[in-house]
């Protein structure tokens, strides 16, 4: 059974499926304050250090900023099929560079992961992670780790979230890159386990297949974790349990939180929240199959991106909270969680809301915003009067 429940600063109705959730008046009111400017269209952020960071631009480059001189350099070497239609088809067009990753002992050995929309001639464009070498602001070293074929000339639902998770295992999402539920085939993308797309998968930080995937059949792609993904760009792992967390992109509504389990099927396109796009489309009935539900959906569209839990100290009461940024509204949430169970959801900045990519910590605690715009910027969020 499903329970609604009005909360008194949201601007809409949201659902968990397992608790109720009771009214909850913020105890913090933050503010924002703009750090750096001129982005082209920002996905993700790496910190370096406090003041340095790895940006990803989804119609640019990878470049390294600095938060307080303002210097911005472009790193040199990023691969070279990376696609160049770039927004050449309209704004709703989903290739670029997506996520930039920090290997857990990048001080070390440098290297970095990455995901963007990687063209082939002939045959199309598709999601692509690589692991490489970052000195002097140049990329070397480049090796694939998972090339999401079959490529196509659909330009949505590339997926590209990364996380590293508290097994010291990668992680990486990839969309089924469907627009239309009609164009499926008899059995859909993202329940085939023959197929890379609409799943998420698991490696080691070397690239290899983990021992102990799970077992999802003779013929299925080894390094599957998990199934039924639409589009999910935004993982995250939860310190306090060790547990990833991922966003999950609807088509009509349908927006979803859910926590990443070993050979877990998450239903797309046979089960969702929303409704289909594609209202002459009717899946197959696949036997034998269980679907795990969300954690939390939305009643209306959110367009969650980039996943992260706070563990600052600028804000005591946000502790351990989950923070989800949307593009659909410029929606910034803010979830309390205890264990796997969501007690309560809160909009933050309803007047002033911006479309958003992501939001990440730094390693001294700061909480930081990135704005989708084609001037995206890089927002610091701030106790109000600090």
């Amino acid at each position: 059974m499903r329970y609604l429940v009005t909360l008194s600063f949201l601007s809409l109705l949201a659902c968990h499926t397992t608790t109720e959730k009771k009214p909850v008046t913020p105890s913090i009111l933050p503010s924002k304050q703009i750090v750096f400017e001129g982005l082209n269209r920002p996905w993700s952020i790496a910190f370096l250090n406090e003041d340095e960071v790895l940006v990803t631009e989804k119609n640019g480059d990878l470049v390294k900023v600095h938060i307080q001189t303002k210097a911005r350099n472009v790193i040199k070497g990023f691969p070279k099929d990376l696609t160049d239609s770039i927004g050449a088809i309209h704004i709703g067009d989903n290739s670029g560079i997506f996520e930039v990753l920090l290997h857990p002992e990048f001080e070390k050995n440098r290297l970095v992961y990455l995901s963007y929309a990687a063209k082939k001639k002939g045959e199309g464009k598709t999601t692509k992670f690589v692991q490489a070498k970052l000195e002097n602001d140049s990329l070397s070293h480049l090796k694939p780790i998972l090339i999401a074929a079959p490529y196509s000339n659909i330009n949505y639902h590339y997926g590209g979230g990364m996380a590293i998770g508290g097994d010291k295992k990668l992680y990486l999402t990839v969309g089924e890159r469907l627009f239309w539920e009609h164009d499926e085939p008899p059995l859909p993308i993202a329940q085939d386990v023959t197929d890379k797309r609409g799943k998420i998968h698991r490696f080691n930080l070397d690239g290899s297949i983990p021992e102990d995937n799970p077992e999802l059949g003779p013929d299925a792609v080894p390094s599957i974790y998990a199934l039924g993904i639409r589009n999910t760009q935004g993982i995250a792992l939860q310190p306090e349990t060790n547990t990833l967390w991922f966003s999950e992109h609807g088509t009509i509504e349908g927006d979803e939180l859910n926590i990443l389990a070993a050979g877990a099927n998450y239903g797309w396109p046979n089960q969702t929240t929303g409704r289909l796009r594609s209202q002459d489309y009717t899946p197959p009935k696949l036997e034998g199959v269980t679907f795990t539900p969300p954690t939390w959906f939305w009643h209306h569209t959110v367009a969650p991106t980039g996943l992260c839990f706070y563990t600052g100290d600028e804000f005591p009461s946000w502790k351990n909270n989950l923070f989800v940024p949307g593009l659909s509204r410029g929606s910034l949430w803010r979830f309390h969680i205890e264990g796997d169970t969501i007690k309560s959801a809160e909009e933050l900045f309803l007047d002033d809301r911006v479309r958003s990519r992501k939001v990440a910590q730094s390693p001294e605690g700061k909480l930081y915003l990135l704005t989708d715009e084609e001037e995206g910027k890089i927002i610091r969020i701030l106790p109000k009067h600090q």
